[in-house]
């Protein structure tokens, strides 16, 4: 397994790595809305804190040489399954024609109290 590491997205913040590559197929850590260049949390809205989670997640992709084309399954996590169409919107904007499997998911809280987490499976 080959660990990938960008300062374009946020440090881990647990015992794990912003990505694995192993046999072509990439494994993402769940991204939150943390801005890497300050280490500030963005979550004024829903719409802003999805657009910081999908950026951290293209700067991971492009640090393994992949783009959202390349992506197979994505996770989305949500503190509150009333912003999904909001999330969703701002998820499709990132990912145009290509769309990959994918399942949202409610659930109860989130790393620093954030409102969406979102992980990601690719492929070379």
């Amino acid at each position: 397994k080959k660990i990938i590491y960008t300062n374009k997205a946020p440090k881990p913040i647990g015992p794990y790595n912003q990505a694995i590559l192993h046999n072509d197929i990439l494994y993402c850590s769940g991204q939150i809305a943390i801005n890497p260049e300050n280490n500030i949390l963005e979550i004024e809205s829903i719409g802003i804190e999805t657009a910081r989670v999908m950026k951290n997640i293209a700067a991971i992709l492009e640090a393994a040489h992949m783009d959202f084309s390349h992506v197979l399954k994505c996770s989305i996590f949500l503190k509150d399954m009333r912003q999904y169409k909001e999330v969703n919107n701002i998820y499709a904007s990132f990912l145009k024609n290509n769309h990959p499997a994918r399942e949202a998911i409610q659930v109860s809280a989130l790393p620093k109290n954030v409102n969406v987490e979102i992980s990601v499976i690719a492929s070379k």
